[in-house]
């Protein structure tokens, strides 16, 4: 028992180490600027943001360049930004009316300094759903802001209907590539009778090329016993006509005319 004890204090003084070594450490000028941006945040540029939440403000700066509204914001509103971030944040808070609504109370900012910039979030209470804001400033004397953006929070049953969704999805799209893996598996079946179509195919074509080579053959073999008939024959009319000359006593067979030819049995 006493071990078990003991082990208990030991996890529970490592954990405790463990949480203090975790602790941010900010020297008094870091936490000063921190402590500027969280009342900046909440008592300058939320209602800032907060005037481009309806649509006919959400142009107001559409046909300024980003230095044009920086110096506007600058001067009218004593807000060091850059250009884009204010277009954007108003795009964000714009957006996010929707589902938030009008933002009715804006609670207890909290920052961090993240290398060279300062990160505050703002959890602001909203007439449909509670939200976060973040703006993020430059880590310098001069704090420009660089980006804002207004979040909506996750209630249980977003994040519920999240999960689902992610769920249905998961399974669906596991189900789709079974169903596309069975599909081409069953089209291996077909496989066999495609190659035995082409083999008939091939078969046929050899069958054919046997016969015209046959074909070819006869005619030649016809060809060539047609001119061995006709030199015997000739052959056949030389020695006739030798014979004929020799009866008559005449040297040569050139006044020979033949006018006719008759069979005899």
């Amino acid at each position: 028992m006493k071990k078990i004890i003991a082990l208990l204090c030991t996890i529970t003084c490592l954990l405790g180490l463990t949480a203090c070594g975790g602790e941010e450490t900010y020297t008094t000028y870091e936490q000063q600027k921190m402590d500027y941006a969280k009342s900046l945040s909440t008592e300058s540029v939320i209602p800032f943001f907060q005037n481009f939440m309806d649509d006919s403000m959400a142009d107001y700066f559409s046909e300024n360049t980003a230095e044009e509204i920086a110096f506007v914001v600058g001067n009218q509103f004593s807000i060091n930004v850059e250009g884009n971030a204010v277009v954007n944040g108003i795009i964000s808070f714009n957006n996010a009316k929707e589902a938030v609504g009008n933002i009715v109370s804006i609670g207890e900012a909290t920052a961090e300094i993240d290398d060279k910039t300062i990160i505050v979030t703002v959890p602001v209470a909203g007439e449909l759903k509670n939200a976060n804001v973040e703006l993020i400033y430059s880590n310098d004397m001069f704090m420009y802001l660089e980006s804002a953006a207004l979040n909506e929070e996750s209630t249980m049953g977003d994040m519920m209907v999240r999960a689902a969704l992610n769920t249905i999805i998961g399974m669906g799209t596991v189900f789709a590539v079974l169903i596309l893996i069975s599909f081409i598996i069953s089209l291996f079946g077909l496989i066999p009778k495609m190659q035995a179509k082409f083999a008939k195919k091939e078969e046929t074509k050899e069958d054919n090329a046997g016969s015209i080579d046959n074909t070819i053959a006869q005619i030649v073999t016809k060809e060539e016993s047609v001119e061995v008939s006709v030199s015997d024959d000739l052959e056949l009319v030389a020695v006739i006509a030798a014979a004929i000359a020799a009866s008559q006593g005449a040297t040569s067979t050139d006044g020979f005319v033949v006018r006719s030819i008759r069979k005899r049995r």
